[in-house]
């Protein structure tokens, strides 16, 4: 069972990493962070407190590390990720547009699903951010394009199980390692 402690901080950062992505606008390419723990990141690098605006002394909680992505493709880039051990945690920003259930029959082929979403009629925009810790816990924050306020963010630990699923792989010790026959 996770602490409360670290739950909170996750959601948190998930949070924030939110507002950070609304600040930007809609139409952005995703994004993914590495997630370090302040107090630990702060000993290693005591200069940062002032740009986060926390006390070295009393920093608590996550810090999320925006990290240059080289690959459009989310399923292609998170499968190669091994993340150093001072990475507790990621998350990834993410838009998506989804179709309200029972739309039809939509097509197991993600490019072909993709287009049935993008030219059905009742298709909704949204801005997906997941979040995930080694220790297990996860978080997530979905805001609308139609409903682009911030106080219509959907939150919750468990929204989109596939990109948790994923996210958690590559905190996984073998993570990004080539499989061997």
């Amino acid at each position: 069972m996770s602490t409360p402690t670290q739950q909170d901080a996750l959601a948190d950062v998930v949070r924030e990493v939110e507002q950070h992505a609304a600040r930007a606008g809609w139409d952005q390419p995703a994004q993914l962070f590495a997630l370090v723990d302040t107090a630990d990141l702060l000993e290693r690098e005591p200069h940062l407190a002032g740009l986060l605006g926390v006390e070295a002394s009393s920093a608590a909680g996550l810090t999320p590390v925006e990290q240059e992505t080289v690959s459009d493709s989310l399923e292609e880039l998170l499968p190669t990720i091994l993340w150093p051990p001072e990475v507790i945690g990621c998350a990834v920003v993410v838009e998506a547009t989804t179709v309200p259930p029972g739309s039809g029959d939509v097509p197991a082929d993600a490019e072909a699903a993709a287009e049935y979403a993008a030219s059905h009629p009742d298709r909704e925009e949204a801005r997906v951010v997941a979040g995930v810790l080694r220790t297990g816990e996860s978080w997530c924050a979905i805001r609308q394009r139609a409903n682009d306020e911030d106080d219509m963010v959907l939150t919750g630990n468990d929204l989109v199980p596939a990109l948790l699923e994923l996210l958690h792989t590559t905190l996984e010790p073998d993570a990004g390692e080539p499989s061997t026959p």
